[in-house]
């Protein structure tokens, strides 16, 4: 029996250098980003353990090299210029469990993984806790950083620890989830390069049953009240259907899919200004309008960013000028490249589509993906 504490890994004390055999030159990112968009990494290295993540990442440090620590690309908007330094691609695998003193099973992924794989093993394990985060695109190593969540999970929920290389004393360090600061999309390691998630442990149920079902739409699809806990498989099935029907499952034939996810987050109004927003609402839409609104954290109100995209006048299938970029289809969150789009066409859009939604109710969106090379 085994619970993570807090602690300093053991590591070498020599850094390893770069072989040139390894390293490749002009890689085009768009073939690692799920938006197919990005011009070319100057240098590229693919590290397949976390000793390779870290002499890499020290290496490059040591030399004052610009880098890119590179996982899934799914909440990814590259420039067209690319990166012109070196670009570590994380394609570490391996899991393992651990039974905590509590009963629970602790999962412990290294950060290269496949997100929705690990979603799949941890259901054919009987496992409860990660069903409603199926169908994510990503690698592990990234949930933490924004705190990924879905249909009324979120990564906090989960969470016990991670490995972390930091990047200012070159050493690597167990940080619990408490502190790393997790809140809505979003940790003390969203926005800064200063450390690398090497890998990370998530506390869950055995006994094949789901976590509490918190969602009200992903409830209906289960025919189960809200609170109910169902069997994990029947669980993960009804999200990935979900997912699907807004186009949020990767799939090279849909265009729908060429995205970064979710391109906004929903935005939190302060309840002292909640109501000037609301009468905006009222003004364009109709002062009868049921305004969706959740719970942002104390004295804040969550709206939804999809319908006030679509109430600001974006509908599904929204097509730029020029015909390359569009709202998905399925879902006005998304913003898709249909083919032959540039990040600049892309930028474009979000644009277009964040000073809408100003002008018509004095919100304002927030992007969620990371920009590299380029910004809103």
């Amino acid at each position: 029996m085994r619970r993570a504490m807090s602690r300093r890994l053991p590591l070498t004390s020599v850094t390893t250098p770069l072989s040139s055999t390894e390293v490749r030159t002009s890689v085009p990112l768009s073939g690692h980003t799920t938006l197919r968009l990005g011009g070319p990494a100057a240098r590229f290295l693919p590290a397949t353990s976390a000793s390779d993540v870290v002499d890499a990442v020290r290496a490059a440090d040591q030399a004052g090299e610009p880098l890119l620590v590179l996982g899934g690309g799914s909440n990814l908007v590259i420039a067209d210029e690319g990166f012109g330094g070196l670009v570590v691609h994380i394609a570490t695998e391996g899991r393992s469990f651990d039974r905590l003193a509590d009963g629970r099973v602790e999962l412990t992924i290294e950060a290269g993984e496949d997100w929705d794989r690990t979603v799949a093993f941890s259901v054919e394990q009987g496992l409860g806790g990660l069903e409603c985060l199926s169908g994510i695109p990503g690698q592990v190593g990234a949930t933490p950083v924004q705190n990924v969540g879905a249909y009324g999970v979120e990564i906090a929920d989960l969470l016990t620890s991670v490995d972390l290389l930091d990047r200012r004393s070159g050493r690597v360090h167990q940080v619990q989830a408490e502190d790393l600061g997790l809140t809505y999309r979003s940790s003390v390691l969203k926005g800064t390069d200063s450390a690398v998630v090497l890998r990370a442990r998530f506390a869950l149920q055995d006994g094949g049953r789901s976590a509490p079902i918190r969602y009200a739409e992903l409830a209906r699809v289960l025919g189960v009240e809200l609170g109910a806990r169902v069997p994990v498989a029947d669980a993960r099935q009804a999200v990935l259907e979900l997912r699907r029907g807004k186009g949020m499952v990767l799939d090279a034939d849909d265009h729908d899919t060429w995205s970064a996810g979710s391109f906004f987050t929903n935005p939190i109004v302060d309840d002292a200004e909640l109501p000037g927003v609301l009468a905006k609402i009222g003004e364009r839409v109709g002062a009868d309008a049921v305004v969706p609104q959740y719970p942002g954290g104390p004295g804040r109100t969550k709206l939804s960013a999809a319908w006030l995209i679509e109430r600001a006048g974006f509908g599904r299938g929204h097509l730029a000028a020029d015909g390359r970029v569009s709202l998905s289809g399925k879902h006005t969150l998304a913003l898709t490249n249909r083919g032959e789009a540039s990040t600049a066409d892309l930028l474009e859009l979000a644009r277009e589509v964040r000073d809408g939604v100003l002008a018509a109710f004095g919100v304002r969106l927030q992007a969620e993906p990371v920009m590299v090379g380029c910004r809103l």
